[in-house]
C-alpha cells in the first residue's frame, strides 16, 4: 500500500515537472539566476508572445487567448475582474466591410478613501499586435509571425505585476485603480474608445490614465509623455526628487501613438510610459530574447510609485496645461517659495530643512495605528506663510495613509510664526512644500521607529 502511494506521488511530481517545462517554452539555464520578479515578468512575456498566439492580431484566436491569460493571472493575484470570461467583446467594422470581434479585459482594485474610492486611475496596456503575414521566399509561401514581445507583451507583463502590487498594498491607495488590457488598439485604438464611450459607465470619474506600451528596451531610454500637462509634469518632477530605481525623461514630443489618445479625446489627463521605438519594431524579430528584463523590473517599481502618487493626490489633475488647481484663499496672490526676493525664514534660516529639524521632527509622533501596521513613507505637505508669519492652509499634496497624513498636518499647522517672505520689498504670502518622512527601522533585533529628514 505504501509502495503504491509513493509511486502515485512520484507520477504526480513528474507530471508537474512536465507541465512546468511545457509552460516555460524558450526558458534557458540563464533563467535560473533571475530574481523572482524578473522570472515572473519573463514568464508573462513568454506566454503572451508565444508562437501559438500568432501575433495576437485583433479579432484572432491569439488575441482571445491573450485576453484569457491576462484575466486568469489577475484573478490568481486576487484582483477583481469586471469583464466576462475571455474579456468584454465588441465589434469593429474593417476597411473591407468585414466585422471582427475584439475584447477588453478589466481588473479592479478598490481604494480605501470613502470620498475618493469612486474616482479612478486607469492603467492600460495594448493587448493586440500585427498578427502574421504570408510572404513568398524562393517561390514558396512562408508565414512570418509578428510575436510582439516588446509590442506589447512587455507592457502587459508589467501591468500584471503592477496589479499584484497594488492589490497587495490596496490600503495605501485612496482612489480605485482599474487595469485594462485594450483589444484592437492597433485598429484606431478601438478598445480604449469602446471602454470610455460604451463600456465603463463612470468614465467621468476617471482622474488620470497611465498607458504602458513598449517597455522592454530600457537600456535604450525610458520616456514619459504627458502632452505637456502641467499637473502631471509637476507630479513626475516630484517623483524625480525621491529615490527611484529608474527615472523617465519627460518628453514634449509623442513617441508613439497609442491608447492614451482616446483618453485625451475625453479630456482625461494621461501619461504614456514607454522605452520608445526600436529596431525590431513591427517585425518578426520582436521576440522575448531582445528584452531588457532587469530594467523592466526597475520600471515596474517606478510605475508603482507613479500610480500610488496619482491615486493619492488630493486635488486631482486639470486636463488643460494652462489650468492649475486653485486653493481657497483671499484675493491676495500667493507667491511660490523660489519666486521670492527674500524667502521666508524659520528661526533665522531660509532653508526649509531647518523647519523640519528644529520643529517638525522634534514634535511629531509616529501614530500607533501606522506603527502596528508597519506603514511608512513620505508625506508631501503644502502650506502658506502669511504676511504676518503665520502658517495657514496646510494640506497634503501627496499622502501615505490617513494617520500619517493627519500627524504631519497637525505638527506643521502648529508651527510658530515665521519671518515673512518679500518680493519687490513688500511682504507677500508664500507657498511652500516640504517632505515629512516616516520610517521604520530595525535596531538590535527589535522593531523600533525613527523619523528621518
Amino acid at each position: 500500500m505504501i509502495y503504491k502511494k509513493l509511486m502515485a506521488a512520484f507520477m504526480m511530481l513528474s507530471m508537474t515537472f512536465a507541465a512546468s517545462a511545457q509552460f516555460r517554452q524558450g526558458a534557458s539555464y540563464e533563467d535560473l539566476y533571475d530574481g523572482e520578479t524578473v522570472s515572473v515578468i519573463k514568464a508573462h512575456v513568454r506566454e503572451l508572445s508565444a508562437a501559438h498566439l500568432e501575433g495576437r492580431k485583433a479579432g484572432s484566436e491569439g488575441e482571445k487567448y491573450a485576453a484569457e491569460y491576462v484575466a486568469q493571472v489577475m484573478k490568481d493575484y486576487g484582483v477583481d475582474v469586471l469583464s466576462p470570461a475571455g474579456g468584454e467583446t465588441f465589434g469593429i467594422r474593417t476597411a473591407n466591410g468585414d466585422t471582427l470581434t475584439s475584447r477588453n479585459v478589466v481588473g479592479y482594485v478598490q481604494g480605501y478613501d470613502k470620498n475618493l474610492r469612486d474616482h479612478y486611475i486607469v492603467v492600460g496596456a495594448r493587448l493586440d499586435n500585427k498578427g502574421t503575414m504570408t510572404m513568398t521566399v524562393d517561390g514558396k509561401p512562408v508565414e512570418k509571425i509578428f510575436y510582439g514581445a516588446n509590442g506589447n507583451a512587455s507592457g502587459l507583463a508589467i501591468m500584471l505585476e503592477l496589479a499584484r502590487m497594488v492589490h497587495t498594498n490596496s490600503i495605501m491607495f485612496r482612489r480605485s485603480v482599474l487595469f485594462v488590457a485594450f483589444g484592437a488598439s492597433m485598429e484606431t485604438f478601438a478598445g480604449s474608445w469602446y471602454f470610455l464611450n460604451r463600456s465603463f459607465k463612470d468614465a467621468a470619474n476617471i482622474d488620470a490614465m497611465v498607458n504602458l506600451d513598449m517597455l522592454g528596451m530600457g537600456s535604450e531610454g525610458f520616456y514619459a509623455y504627458t502632452a505637456s500637462n502641467a499637473d502631471l509634469d509637476a507630479l513626475l518632477r516630484t517623483l524625480t526628487g525621491e529615490l527611484q530605481p529608474i527615472l523617465p525623461e519627460i518628453t514634449t514630443a509623442e513617441i508613439y501613438p497609442s491608447d492614451h489618445r482616446a483618453f485625451y479625446d475625453k479630456e482625461i489627463p494621461a501619461i504614456h510610459l514607454t522605452t520608445g521605438r526600436y529596431y525590431e519594431h513591427n517585425t518578426e524579430r520582436d521576440t522575448q530574447s531582445i528584452l531588457d528584463y532587469e530594467n523592466m523590473e526597475r520600471e515596474l517599481e517606478y510605475i508603482y510609485n507613479c500610480v500610488l502618487a496619482l491615486a493619492n493626490a488630493k486635488d486631482g489633475f486639470s486636463f488643460r496645461p494652462t489650468e492649475t488647481p486653485t486653493r481657497e484663499k483671499s484675493n491676495d496672490d500667493v507667491v511660490a517659495y523660489n519666486d521670492c526676493d527674500q524667502k521666508p525664514m524659520f528661526l533665522n534660516s531660509t532653508d526649509p530643512r531647518a523647519f523640519l529639524e528644529k520643529w517638525v521632527y522634534q514634535y511629531i509622533k509616529y501614530p500607533e495605528e501606522a506603527l502596528m501596521e508597519g506603514i511608512q513613507g513620505r508625506v508631501m505637505v503644502d502650506f502658506i506663510v502669511e504676511k504676518d508669519g503665520k502658517v495657514t492652509d496646510v494640506r497634503v499634496v501627496k499622502g501615505v495613509s490617513p494617520s500619517l497624513d493627519a500627524e504631519a498636518v497637525k505638527v506643521v499647522s502648529a508651527s510658530p510664526k515665521w519671518k515673512p517672505g518679500r518680493r519687490a520689498g513688500d511682504k507677500v504670502r508664500v507657498s511652500m512644500t516640504i517632505p515629512v518622512e516616516f520610517r521604520l527601522e530595525k535596531k538590535g533585533g527589535r522593531s523600533t521607529f525613527g523619523i528621518k529628514k
